[in-house]
């Protein structure tokens, strides 16, 4: 797995993780309107585990958000950790 790769699905976690606090959600919840697994919220949480696409769009809806808006926050993450790493070589 490549770099890229790795940011990528802890920026997903980070974000996942960070919308579900903000709405008051516990992991038990998120799984509940997604029909998954809370050990799998976890995994993705912590950057263990990469959703699928159909994946994120089912937890975008449990987290009442766009999925485009969703890519949104996750593209500027990406950019952001990406300038961070070029200006700390």
């Amino acid at each position: 797995m490549n770099d890229h790769s790795l940011i990528i699905k802890q920026v997903i976690g980070k974000t996942i993780k960070a919308i579900r606090l903000k709405q008051g959600l516990s992991q038990e919840d998120l799984a509940g309107f997604t029909e998954v697994d809370r050990a799998y919220i976890s995994l993705i949480e912590v950057g263990k585990n990469e959703p699928s696409v159909s994946k994120i769009f089912e937890l975008c809806e449990g987290l009442q958000i766009k999925p485009s808006a969703f890519f949104k926050i996750i593209e500027a993450e990406y950019e952001n950790l990406k300038e961070s790493s070029t200006n700390a070589d």
